[in-house]
């Protein structure tokens, strides 16, 4: 689902609100994700997940091009892990049965 996408179906479910709210508080959300994210701290939504950031080492890597070494160098990456809720409701699990 795109952005986009993801107004259109929050601006149908809830009519009394206008397109322009809307647009503004999915980017304010995914703002303040990101320059949390920025400043290396974890968000957690209780039911849906834990955003962080990992960080990965030097390593050695292969252009599978030429097959020639090159060193790929420390990086940090953004990191999602579902919670509990999620994970049920993904995977069709009604609540209370295992």
């Amino acid at each position: 689902m795109t952005r986009s996408e993801l107004i259109e179906q929050l601006a149908s479910k809830h009519p009394e609100l206008t397109r322009r709210d809307i647009e503004m508080s999915v980017r304010l959300i995914l703002d303040q994700i990101s320059s949390t994210l920025e400043k290396k701290e974890r968000i957690e939504i209780r039911g849906f997940g834990t955003f962080g950031i990992l960080h990965r080492r030097p390593r050695n890597g292969r252009n599978p091009k030429t097959g020639i070494i090159v060193e790929v160098p420390a990086k940090d990456v953004p990191h999602f892990k579902a919670g509990k809720e999620l994970r049920v409701r993904v995977n069709g699990f009604k609540p209370g049965i295992r």
